[in-house]
Formats: C-alpha cells, structure tokens, sequence
C-alpha cells in the first residue's frame, strides 16, 4: 500500500516538473523579450550602453549574493587571486565584450534584429570550439552530420538576413509606442538603421564574445566548481570593468544619473529579472533536462521580439528578415537535434564505462567538448567532459 501510495505521489511531481519546466523557460524568453525591448526604448532616449550594462549586474550581484551564500557559504573560502583572475576573464568576455557589444549593436539596429544573434551563440560556439579542438567534429555520425547541415543553415540565414531586405511588409496600422518616444524626444530609429552595417559588426563580435566564454567556462568549472558563488564574483567583476570602459568612453558623470523613469526601470528589470531569475531558472531545467533544454525555447523569443519591435516602435519588416528567421530557427533546431543525441550517446558510454568499472572491466570512452546554449541568458555556464 505504501509502495502505491509513494508511487502515485512520484507521478504527480513529475507531472507538476512536467508543466513547471516549460513555463518557466517560456518565463525566461519573456524576460529575455522584455529587456532587449526596454533596452531599445532606454537607447532611444539616450542611455549609455556601459552605464546599463555596469548598473545591470550590480543588481544582478546582489540578487544573486543571497543563494550564494545561503547554497555555497563554503565556496568563498576556495576564492584566491587564480580564481578571481579566471572569473574576471569570464567577465570580460561574457560581460563587458558579449553584452556591451550587444548593446552597442542593438542601439544601432533593432530589438527583432538583435535577437538573430542571440539565436546563433550555440551555433558558433559549437564553430569555436571545433577550430580550437575543444570539440571534436564527428562529421561521420548522424548527429555530427546534423550539427554541421544546422549550422550552415544558421550562417544562411544570417546571409539572408544581413544582405536581402526584400519587400517591406506594413503589417500593422499604428505603432503603439512611437508618438511617446517622439515625444519623449527618442531617436528616431530611421536615424539609427543609417549604421546597420557597423550594427551587424557588434552583433557578430558579440556572438563570438559569448562562444569563448562558454569555453572558458569549461576552465573555470573545473577551477571553481560554483553556479550561484561565481556568478556573483563576475557580476561584481563585470561591474568594475563595465564602469571603466564607460568611463573612458564617456566621462561626462550625468550619464551615470538615475532618476525615476525608464532608464532606472530598464537597470532594476534586466538586473533583477534578466539576470538572477533566469539565471536560477535556467540552472533548474538544465538540471533536471540537460543544457539543450533551454535552447529549445529561443525561437519564442525571435519570433514575438519580431512582432512587438514592430508593433511597438514601428521598426520595418522585410520579407528577408522573415526568411533569414526562419532558416535560423530551422537551423538551430537541427543543430540542437544533433547535440541531444550526442550528449545521450555520451550519458549511455559513462554509463556502459561505470558498470564496467564495477564488474572489474574498464571500457574506454572517448570524447570531450562544450555544450553551449543561448540564454539571454547570459549566465549559465556548461561543462560536459566524457573521460
């Protein structure tokens, strides 16, 4: 009776996991939307991107410091000059290059532009980490084969996007936010797109920026084995080296002024939001699912930033845009298809070498590499080693 009993409550947990993991990774591409929109709207008005971006994880590291040191008191002993060095290093390139190139991208294109990127960091890291054999290719499995058909549709569709604008669809009557922002005295982003070509150039460094990090994460696990403590230490890090290079960017002090208005709602959202809540989201489902869980949900994010960045700022809409999206997401599917399989054949060699192991047989496995995924998320960091 008590095994049936156990049973049915084992059942209704994992139905209640059933239901929770994909809201909350839907909660996470809604934050993701939220903050590349706010950002957008705090750009327009004229908000530095170091200043949001020095403002954003100093929240950020302070919503993260209670479960760092509530779930990993005694990590802040192993923190020495090696650690904290390879943890500003993440930083760098994970905050100051990957976010701030982003911001500087997304200020001179769009928020629906923008997310395309956001949507080929797994892609190009996967890219990295082959070149710098970090990761092995595999070209002569199904799922290598499948990684490598996914990532040249990505490239493609990013083609297509950068250089085919086609036919301008006017889908919308009105634009919802415009006749604020003009009043408000925003840039007109007619104004801005004159630099899309420089734009795009942020964009793709910015992608690059996160494939190292990711692969630097891969160090730094090994390190300092820390979600909540180290995410803390380069939030606090990443605030420091943002508000340098701000300041020699711009040393006019005002920009550096919140009042209350949009500019402090854009910093208290992205830091709260963007950055602890996703942060502790994402590490849940990756968890209880694997790191590609998460990735399975960016189209949401392409396609809705799409259509409110058109609704709500009047940003234009080209029959090249739609279609460079949809090879992007069609790639990125089949990119991730090809990772999950690899990563279950990885899990039954660990598996197939443990019960060897313990019959007294040793069974060689071989492979090791990154596992990357996007996330707005910005703060996840991955590490799959098959010894």
């Amino acid at each position: 009776m008590s095994l049936d009993v156990a049973g049915a409550e084992k059942k209704k947990v994992l139905l209640a996991e059933g239901l929770l993991l994909p809201a909350s990774m839907v909660l996470v591409q809604a934050f993701t939307m939220g903050a590349l929109l706010l950002s957008k709207l705090a750009f327009n008005v004229g908000m530095a991107p170091f200043v949001l971006l020095a403002y954003r994880n100093l929240i950020g590291s302070m919503t993260v410091a209670p479960f760092a040191f509530y779930f990993e008191r005694e990590m802040m002993k192993k923190v020495n000059m090696k650690i904290f060095g390879w943890i500003s290093l993440t930083a760098l390139f994970g905050i100051v290059l990957a976010m701030g190139l982003h911001y500087y991208g997304l200020r001179a294109t769009n928020a629906g532009y923008s997310v395309d990127f956001l949507n080929l960091i797994p892609v190009v890291t996967f890219v990295t980490a082959v070149i710098l054999r970090v990761e092995k290719l595999r070209i002569g499995t199904c799922p290598g084969k499948m990684k490598v058909l996914g990532t040249a549709i990505c490239v493609g569709g990013t083609m297509v996007i950068s250089m085919y604008k086609g036919k301008l669809l006017h889908l919308w009557p009105t634009h919802l936010l415009k006749p604020h922002l003009q009043a408000m005295g925003a840039v007109s982003p007619v104004q801005n797109h004159h630099s899309m070509l420089l734009g795009t150039l942020f964009l793709a460094g910015s992608t690059l920026s996160y494939a190292f990090w990711f692969i630097i994460q891969v160090r730094v696990s090994k390190e300092f084995p820390s979600k909540y403590f180290s995410t803390m230490l380069a939030c606090v890090s990443g605030t420091v080296q943002a508000a340098v290079f701000g300041l020699v960017l711009d040393r006019d002090l005002s920009a550096w002024a919140l009042k209350w208005d949009l500019q402090l709602l854009v910093v208290v959202y992205s830091g709260v939001f963007n950055t602890g809540v996703s942060f502790c989201l994402i590490s849940w489902a990756i968890a209880r699912r694997g790191p590609t869980y998460p990735s399975m949900f960016n189209s949401l994010s392409l396609v809705v930033t799409t259509v409110l960045d058109s609704v709500l700022l009047g940003t234009d809409v080209s029959v090249g845009s739609l279609l460079g999206a949809m090879l992007i997401i069609l790639g990125l599917y089949a990119f991730l298809w090809g990772k999950g399989k690899e990563a279950q054949e990885q899990r039954k060699q660990i598996r197939a070498a443990t019960s060897g192991d313990q019959n007294g047989c040793p069974t060689a496995v071989a492979g090791n590499g990154v596992d990357s995924l996007q996330v707005g998320k910005h703060e996840v960091r991955i590490r799959v080693e098959v010894s």
